[in-house]
């Protein structure tokens, strides 16, 4: 085994994170994620490493324990994410979550989060699942949601029309390529641009080698790195690996230029018949029939005998549960409650929200996907690959995956390469620290807002001097805290990146925009799905009341105190995700037509809401301090 220093330590030296001795002397940003119980509930803070999450799961849980108060917070796919918050002397929510996972990358957080090996809801797992999370000392922190399946997805149609078999072999798999290729139609294409794809496929084509003894010995010491060393590629398993990686790349037919493909310049041809297989999920497959009026199925990776076929899975995401939860017996037992919700038959259903998935519980069969059914035989065997994911893995990959697509390196250099850039520390370009925050400012939402969430959107408003600013769908993240701020830092605090717009709007046409965002409507759709995602103003006041938990309806809109005027004209600053207003897995409130044509109308080209939160912020070099933009009252 080849060894390097420390990649968790030589990020901190290079100041990725901010000091949390600077952070601690300023104080009163902490979002309080632990807060044990609020107004007689106990409150649970509950992280969502994607809006996606938002689609079933929470409502569903939010309906089924009323006892509780969820705090519901879209994060950030990415170990860093959390690692700072601890860095800046946080509390961790009470649940997290994150799809991109390692050991490797968790590490740091292991302290801070409970062993739930002993759980009951660890105790619904496949060992086997569980092995490729447990630590050294056979504490598990991260339990893995349904898994995603990823392969090959082949138009059958396409293949019985041309009288070409399914490949159940590798062999057989060229074959059929190198039979659709003859009569004009591609056999096989891959959106190779992505990270995902370079290091899917690059493990794909290998899974028996890094399933066999030598390779699991391998990914056990990888995920077990230390402090003080780590682990590169080894000289068994993986040289075997490049092989084969390039052996497929040679097969699929990969041409120059293939390495720039996204998704879709490779999904038209295939809906057009056009390519005859595309790299994707089950989940994609199973809605082609119905959309595009062919039968796809997906196919798994494949070995020298069909024995050796694996499918390619990875977690909706994997969950873990802040220590600090033990130290209330109530609150603990919620947790788990909710945890033990979540990972049922009816959780992941709903966490999947329709989409085909595969669980790794016992006795929790949650797919009926059509999409699946040539590859019966590989989950029953048990064949189910879960994908090395750590942060340097998906970088290093999509790196040299495209190099040995353009041909620059064969399977030699591609290892050597990645081994290289494995050992070899990598400072992050996003480090330098472009300002000192003196004031901070928490997320935490009270009847009065949150101050972070109105600091954030005084900020957008000035970067064009609008004289009102609406932000609505998830827009915050994290609070503000008091220290330093490199780049990505800064885009942490805001939950996505939103469309902006800005023009002229009458206060009618405000009074009806804020509507839109607020009241229930008739057909009983709620456009603020969670407390804290009720829209944000700046230079502009609003009063709801609250008849329901979680139903507001629109009272009074003030300008500085001043009621609005109706007839006057306003400079409007909009940004928000209108998918999350307008799409019915999530909100279902479309957008008023008028409303929809002025935000056409107005976009700012050429910009979003993270370019303007930096523009505005290279000119003050501060978040500004926020504005009580809300008054929520209890009432009928």
């Amino acid at each position: 085994m080849m060894k390097k220093i420390s990649r968790r330590s030589f990020l901190q030296v290079c100041g990725i994170t901010a000091a949390t001795a600077a952070l601690t002397a300023c104080g009163g940003g902490k979002a309080e994620g632990g807060k044990g119980s609020q107004n007689g509930r106990i409150q649970i803070t509950f992280y969502l490493w994607d809006r996606s999450m938002m689609k079933e799961l929470t409502l569903w849980l939010e309906q089924k324990f009323p006892e509780y108060e969820f705090n519901f917070i879209q994060g950030f796919n990415t170990m860093d994410y959390y690692r700072d918050l601890l860095n800046r002397a946080e509390q961790l929510p009470d649940i997290i979550t994150c799809r991109r996972f390692s050991l490797n990358d968790a590490a740091p957080l292991a302290e801070h989060l409970m062993d739930l090996s002993t759980t009951e809801v660890a105790g619904t797992f496949y060992s086997s699942y569980l092995n490729n999370n447990q630590e050294p000392d056979g504490a598990i922190r991260w339990l893995p949601m349904c898994a995603e399946v990823d392969g090959t997805a082949a138009n059958v149609d396409l293949f019985a029309q041309y009288n070409i078999p399914l490949p159940t072999n590798y062999a057989e798999f060229v074959a059929a390529i190198n039979a659709f290729e003859a009569v004009g139609i591609k056999g096989y294409q891959a959106d190779w641009r992505y990270d995902y794809t370079c290091l899917e496929t690059m493990q794909g084509s290998a899974i028996p080698e890094l399933m066999s003894l030598e390779g699991t010995t391998w990914r056990m010491n990888y995920e077990s790195e230390t402090e003080d060393g780590s682990t590169g590629l080894d000289d068994v398993v993986w040289p075997k690996v490049f092989e084969k990686y390039e052996q497929f790349l040679r097969d699929v037919r990969v041409q120059p230029g293939d390495d720039r493909l996204e998704l879709n310049p490779i999904a038209k041809p295939f809906y057009a018949r056009q390519t005859a297989m595309i790299r994707t999920t089950a989940g994609i497959a199973d809605v082609m029939p119905d959309q595009y009026g062919f039968n796809a199925s997906i196919l798994p990776y494949f070995g020298e005998t069909a024995n050796d076929s694996w499918l390619l899975t990875y977690p909706m995401c994997q969950a873990a549960v802040s220590n600090t939860v033990a130290q209330d017996e109530a609150k603990l037992a919620a947790v788990l409650k909710v945890l033990g919700a979540v990972y049922s038959a009816e959780g992941q259903s709903k966490l999947a929200s329709g989409g085909a998935v595969l669980s790794y519980n016992k006795e929790v069969n949650i797919t009926s996907s059509a999409s699946l059914e040539h590859v019966e035989d590989v989950i029953s065997a048990n064949h189910l690959y879960m994908r090395l994911a750590s942060t340097e893995f998906f970088r290093i990959s999509e790196d040299v995956g495209h190099k040995m697509i353009t041909g620059e390196y064969d399977a030699r250099a591609g290892y050597d390469a990645f081994n290289e850039q494995l050992v070899t520390p990598k400072a992050d370009p996003e480090a330098e620290i472009l300002f000192t925050q003196n004031t901070a400012y928490s997320l935490d939402m009270t009847d009065h807002g949150s101050a972070a969430a109105s600091s954030l959107m005084n900020a957008l408003r000035a970067a064009y001097d609008a004289s009102v600013a609406v932000g609505y769908s998830p827009l915050v993240s994290t609070s503000i805290y008091c220290g330093d701020y490199s780049k990505q830092q800064l885009l942490w605090v805001m939950a996505g990146n939103y469309a902006v717009s800005q023009g002229e709007y009458t206060g009618a046409e405000l009074r009806q925009m804020m509507e839109w965002l607020v009241n229930v409507k008739d057909n009983g759709a709620n456009p603020i799905r969670h407390r804290n995602y009720m829209p944000v103003t700046s230079g502009m006041e609003y009063k709801v009341t609250e008849y329901e938990q979680g139903k507001f309806r629109l009272e009074e809109l003030t300008i500085n105190g001043t009621p609005l005027d109706d007839t006057a004209a306003y400079t409007v600053f909009v940004a928000g995700t209108d998918v999350w207003i307008e799409n019915e897995v999530y909100c279902n409130c479309p957008m008023p037509e008028n409303l929809k044509t002025k935000r056409t109308e107005y976009a700012i080209e050429k910009a979003d809401s993270r370019s303007c939160l930096k523009d505005s912020l290279a000119v003050s070099k501060q978040f500004p301090a926020p504005s009580e933009y809300l008054t929520i009252v209890q009432g009928e």
